[in-house]
């Protein structure tokens, strides 16, 4: 295996939506987010095209606990024993007791939760590598750094890993070459401020190719993360207006998707079904209401 491979996880039989990672580390091979329980029989099938299957994966490098990037980790580790998850601190206790994280977003997606997302499986304590962000990990021949970018969620980490940068969803949602990256917004935890510092530290970063999970390989340049920087502010500008004119949250939600689809018409035609599949518009809408209203009862952006 020459360098990391994507795996299209082909979720609800649509392809490129979400991807995982896979590298040979010396030690095993590494997955970079592994997608939630319900793509688990395409990551196997996407392990076989590479010659491999999930006997041979040793580390999970999960940049965060969201059910589309981490929901399958407890049922890989059940089946490999030799295998342990790598995780933030703030994220690992909802991995091993992942209760809360369930009943969060079954109020969101009611009895469509195994539908979309299977079944995610506690994991034991001593199968996580618990992480703060900055360690130089050693897994076989492959040095790993894991680096903290919060702002789409508290746990949220990228891994620089040689001339690559796995940035989960801190890099953005960007289906096509054509679009522009927007930024995946979605409740809880939604932090404009931290999001930029995040974006700082990733600019920095000595790499040369950017991994999304939503979804390809972009070239490691500023106007990445510039264009994301303008349409992440664009997008809570629009949200903010609404809350400020007194509208309720289903016409800012009509109003905020309205425009970001047609954004996205003007770059490509395909794209806005695409991406309204592959990010729905009226959950980051959801994450920026309770930002702004976070930050009001702050007193402050």
């Amino acid at each position: 295996m020459n360098g990391p491979q994507p795996i299209d996880l082909h979720f609800q039989e649509v392809p490129g939506v979400i991807a995982a990672h896979v590298l040979d580390t010396g030690d095993g091979l590494a997955l970079v987010d592994v997608g939630p329980g319900s793509t688990l029989g395409a990551l196997e099938a996407g392990l076989g095209d590479l010659g491999a299957s999930l006997a041979d994966v040793r580390h999970l490098l999960l940049t965060h606990i969201h059910l589309d990037h981490a929901g399958a980790a407890g049922t890989i580790l059940e089946r490999v024993p030799r295998a342990r998850a790598y995780v933030h601190e703030r994220g690992a206790a909802h991995l091993s007791r992942p209760e809360r994280l369930l009943a969060s977003a079954g109020q969101i997606y009611g009895d469509q939760m195994g539908r979309l997302w299977g079944e995610m499986r506690p994991i034991d304590v001593d199968r996580l590598k618990v992480l703060s962000g900055g360690e130089a990990l050693r897994l076989g021949r492959t040095e790993v750094v894991p680096l903290y970018t919060p702002g789409h969620a508290v746990h949220h980490l990228a891994y620089h890993i040689g001339d690559d940068l796995f940035v989960g969803d801190v890099g953005g949602v960007r289906l096509d070459p054509r679009q522009t990256p927007r930024a995946p917004t979605p409740p809880p935890d939604i932090d404009l401020t931290a999001w930029r510092e995040s974006v700082a530290t990733l600019r920095e970063a000595d790499a040369r190719t950017l991994r999304l999970a939503h979804f390809g390989a972009y070239p490691q340049e500023a106007a990445h993360w510039d264009r994301l920087l303008a349409t992440m502010e664009e997008d809570a500008a629009r949200v903010r207006e609404g809350l400020e004119a007194g509208e309720g949250l289903e016409a800012i939600t009509e109003e905020f998707t309205g425009a970001l689809l047609d954004d996205l018409e003007r770059e490509d035609p395909t794209l806005p079904d695409r991406f309204n599949f592959a990010c729905p518009p009226w959950m980051s809408v959801q994450g920026l209401v309770r930002y702004w209203q976070r930050a009001a009862a702050r007193g402050g952006a």
